[in-house]
Formats: C-alpha cells, structure tokens, sequence
C-alpha cells in the first residue's frame, strides 16, 4: 500500500496512528506529499487533491480518513481492530470520532484564514469556528474519551495534538484538567507517541 501524507497534517496522523495500533504500519509506503504543489501523483490517485489518500495493492484509492482507516480495520492480519463491534462502543467510538474530526475541521481551515486580511464576514466566520472548538472541548471535559484505544480515542489524540502544535500560543489544557490528563495518558500509546506531527522537510 501507498499513502499520500505529510508529518504535518492530523488526518494523516490519524492513518498512520491506526496502522500502527494495528501493527500492519509496515505494509504502507509513506510518500511525502506537499498538496499546495497539486502533485501530478496525488491528483492521479485522489482528484480532490487532499491527504491522506491510500492506494491499495489492487490499485484502488481510498481517501479520506475515516474511509481510510476502516479500510485498514479490514485487513486481516492486523491486531487490534479500530471500529468496535456494532453496539453502543461502536456507537460511542464513532461519536469521539466526529467530535474529533469536527475540531481539525474547524482548526485546519482556520489557520489559513487567520493569516489573511480581516473584514466583517471573515470575523463572523473565524468567531463561529472558534466557539464550535472550544464547545466541543468543554463536551469532552465533561466526557473524556474511554481509555480503550480504537477510532475515536485516536482521533481526539491527534485532535489535541494540533492543537499543541497549531495553536500552542493558545494552550486549551488549563480550562481542561481532565482531558489534560486523559491525554497525557493516552499519548504513551504507540501510534500517538511514535507519530508526533513536526514540519515537513
């Protein structure tokens, strides 16, 4: 398998952090991906233009991540599957999951725009994503992921993650003690600690 993805982004963490917890990380070939360049490669395979983007052995591409990751919960020869059972732990890992995606969807975007020239809409919208963020943190204080490590727990690590290394000019732990230590904690897991987002080079 190939995957499209860069150190930097937190979808792409969120891939390689399943890989690993499923032990299957060395059956993936990581192609370093800068997507402003719009790689002939990346747009043959995925004509979003977006990482992470996974090409199976059978040549069949797969993005984005949450498609990504339950494709890799299907190989067999891995270990510890990521998508519970269907109950109410799938259902709970499921929800962790959107929170989760929903905060990178609201921090990546946000970053950009707050690079740019402000005016009256750009405020109202930069106001909007901002309060959706720090709404779903106060949720997840009140409601720490489980220590179980599966989709959901993976994917509010690598949300809290970016945001230490987005936005470390606004630390989000002292408002949040029981997160703090719920991350703390779950960031000794191998695919969390062993895929630290740093700058690509």
């Amino acid at each position: 398998m190939k995957l499209f993805w860069s150190a930097a982004s937190p979808y792409a963490r969120k891939v390689m952090a399943c890989a690993i917890t499923r032990e299957i990380d060395r059956q993936i070939e990581l192609i370093p991906t800068i997507v402003a360049r719009s790689e002939p490669a990346l747009l043959a395979a995925n004509p979003l233009g977006k990482i992470p983007c996974l090409v199976a052995d059978d040549g069949t591409s797969l993005f984005d991540s949450p498609v990504i990751c339950e494709y890799l919960d299907s190989i067999e020869d891995g270990t510890l599957p990521m998508f519970p059972r269907p109950g109410r732990a799938r259902w709970q890992a499921l929800k962790f999951q959107a929170m989760a995606d929903g905060i990178l969807d609201a921090l990546v975007p946000l970053r950009q725009e707050l690079q740019k020239p402000r005016d009256e809409g750009r405020e109202a919208w930069i106001t909007r994503q901002r309060a959706a963020v720090q709404r779903t943190l106060a949720a997840l204080e009140k409601d720490p992921p489980h220590t179980v490590v599966d989709i959901g727990s993976i994917t509010v690590g690598c949300a809290l993650g970016y945001l230490d290394f987005r936005y470390a000019a606004e630390p989000w732990r002292p408002a949040h003690p029981q997160l703090n230590a719920w991350f703390a904690a779950f960031s000794e897991n191998p695919g969390i600690a062993r895929t630290m987002p740093r700058e690509p080079t």
